[in-house]
């Protein structure tokens, strides 16, 4: 169908454009936030002998920060 939409509402034949470098970095830093948040449950499980929330919050933290990383050299 010629009138079909992609994943985010735009038309799937419109050009995509990156964000303002402003706005990457402001995502980068909420990125970086949640990653701080994420890597401090995983110390804090780690210390308290909670072996699974430990890794799982260390998950959580390299997950962000990738996306994070993504988000603002890939715009």
């Amino acid at each position: 169908m010629s009138g079909e939409r992609g994943d985010a509402g735009v038309p799937s034949g419109a050009p995509r454009q990156p964000r303002p470098i402003i706005e990457r970095i402001g995502l980068a830093d909420v990125a970086l936030v949640l990653a701080v948040l994420f890597g401090g449950v995983a110390a804090a499980s780690w210390i308290g002998g909670e072996l699974f929330l430990a890794v799982m919050g260390g998950v959580g933290c390299l997950m962000t920060l990738w996306v994070g990383a993504l988000t603002l050299f890939r715009g």
